[in-house]
């Protein structure tokens, strides 16, 4: 099954929590603070996996979480952090958060990483929080829950050379014989419904990696018949080659076939155009073909090289793949919309900066705090020891909440929510 479109949703794993110990040893004066820290939580990482071809195993497990980070021990000892949670994907996976549409990675090359939701920081024992006037606090940290993140992941074929052309012109019986692809051949249009990949070797002995794309319709820029599920494909090749029925075997004019595919082409993205471009006039074992070809020739008026072939019989074949292999060699890959740059896989792309906090009226007339910042602090507070909750209500102090509270119309006695956490607000 091809598949090459799916949302899926990924957790970092939360840190591991820090703890609260004292040394109670032998020969130690007055012991001290040995809680250790808690262990990093796991990151979801995607790495290109060179043997995939389809995004079809997230069909079937959409929930990817990394492992949380080992609290921390007594004696000064740290928990493990988590090893990152590493999910294959196939080359040409663009990856975009599903709730914004930020584009969040576009990998290519085997092994080439993206991490996608990163795991909690570890939370921190008591022995980091003590000070001259505090030698032997009891505070400790939460870990930091992991990042989570609702994910689009969309296949975009990696090959070296797209076949293009109107259906049943003889695409996918040009791959099979050229390379050792077995397509589904039948004589009806859209045979072909995904993309269809081989390697080809040339007589002289190059290799190129080609695809059988769906046939296009008119209108396929706008989205008739397949569409934009075609188009995308095409957006990674680095040469066009373009197929054409010049018998006529259906009554087009092959011409008007070849004008009418790349007005599709311009249309969906007009730089697809400034790939170079191939035409295989193919099927010229049928009658009426020669005298096509004199015409077409005429009429493209060698804009483009053009390659009489019949996939059918296996005739004139070589020089069509001499000439790909030579157009691949000259021709480099890059971006529809962008010229290329040092830095064009994004590997990751750091969130864009969020309000500390907002304030907020409940149905309840309650005050609800909320935020990413607030949040994480509220998550890393052990609620359990006094001395951790009076260090959250300094941190909400010096993020600005109190003031901000007060300007709202906050009075003594009103009630304050985080999440779920209800607290009374004193002036």
């Amino acid at each position: 099954m091809f598949v090459d479109g799916v949302k899926i949703y990924v957790k970092g794993g939360d840190g591991g929590d820090g703890m609260v110990a004292f040394r109670r040893e032998k020969f130690v004066a007055n012991g001290g603070p040995a809680g250790g820290d808690g262990g990093k939580g796991g990151s979801v990482v995607f790495e290109v996996e060179e043997g995939l071809r389809t995004l079809v195993d997230f069909r079937y497990k959409r929930h990817f979480k990394g492992n949380p980070g080992e609290n921390g021990m007594s004696k000064g000892m740290h928990g493990h952090g988590a090893p990152d949670y590493v999910v294959p994907v196939p080359p040409g996976t663009i990856v975009k958060d599903a709730d914004t549409g930020e584009l969040l990675a576009d990998l290519i090359t085997h092994g080439q990483r993206a991490v996608v939701a990163k795991g909690g920081r570890a939370g921190r024992g008591n022995r980091r929080f003590a000070t001259p006037a505090n030698p032997a606090p009891e505070i400790s940290e939460n870990g930091e829950p992991g990042q989570e993140r609702n994910l689009e992941l969309e296949l975009k074929v990696l090959a070296d050379v797209g076949l293009v052309g109107f259906p049943s012109v003889g695409k996918s019986t040009l791959l099979s014989v050229v390379t050792a692809a077995r397509p589904k051949i039948a004589d009806y249009h859209f045979t072909t419904l995904t993309p269809n990949l081989g390697m080809v070797d040339t007589p002289d002995h190059r290799s190129f990696a080609m695809a059988d794309l769906p046939g296009l319709i008119e209108g396929a820029s706008l989205g008739v018949g397949l569409g934009h599920q075609f188009l995308k494909h095409i957006e990674r090749t680095r040469v066009i080659v373009h197929v054409i029925d010049m018998a006529g075997t259906e009554g087009r004019d092959p011409y008007d076939d070849f004008l009418k595919i790349n007005e599709e082409l311009s249309q969906y993205n007009y730089r697809l155009l400034e790939r170079p471009q191939i035409v295989v006039a193919n099927k010229m074992d049928m009658p009426g073909a020669e005298e096509n070809l004199v015409t077409f020739k005429e009429q493209i008026e060698d804009k483009y090289p053009v390659f009489a072939v019949s996939a059918l019989t296996k005739t004139g074949l070589s020089n069509m793949l001499l000439e790909i292999a030579n157009k691949l060699e000259t021709t480099e890959y890059f971006p529809l919309n962008e010229e290329p740059t040092e830095d064009q896989i994004v590997m990751y792309k750091h969130e864009a900066e969020k309000p500390e906090f907002e304030i907020s009226r409940g149905s309840d007339a309650v005050w609800v705090l909320s935020g990413s910042e607030i949040e994480r602090l509220f998550a890393m507070t052990n609620f359990d020891r006094e001395v951790s909750v009076t260090r959250f209500t300094r941190q909400l102090r010096s993020l600005g909440v109190d003031q901000a509270l007060r300007d709202r119309g906050a009075k003594d006695g009103d009630t304050v929510r985080i999440i779920e956490f209800e607290f009374e607000f004193m002036d």
